[in-house]
């Protein structure tokens, strides 16, 4: 049974986080989450929330044991956007898009 754990409105860009993704996609759980502990980029830990989250979620609701979890389904989607604009020279503007994402992550028994 898959179990699923969802942040949505992250203040990251969605293509910050998406090699993140790629690096931990099928792997067990407990693996998943040594990796993205010693990655350098600070967006790992946002994923790495996530990722506890979908365990706990597995642990709580549903009875399943951490070390039999793997990672079946991750993905990362684009959230969104404030839009600000800065002024340029000659009266005129450039904009300026913050963006945001949605990541979910779907754990199942192995």
């Amino acid at each position: 049974m898959r179990v699923i754990a969802r942040v949505k409105g992250l203040r990251r860009s969605a293509s910050k986080i998406a090699p993140i993704l790629d690096v931990v996609r099928g792997k067990q759980a407990a693996d998943a989450l040594n990796i993205l502990a010693f990655m350098p980029t600070p967006a790992a830990r946002d994923v790495a929330k996530v990722v506890k989250s979908a365990i706990a979620n597995a642990e709580n609701n549903f009875q399943m044991f951490a070390s039999t979890l793997k990672i079946v389904a991750i993905q990362v989607d684009g959230g969104p956007m404030l839009k600000r604009f800065k002024p340029r020279s000659r009266g005129r503007v450039s904009p300026i898009l913050r963006r945001s994402c949605h990541i979910t992550v779907a754990v199942d028994n192995v």
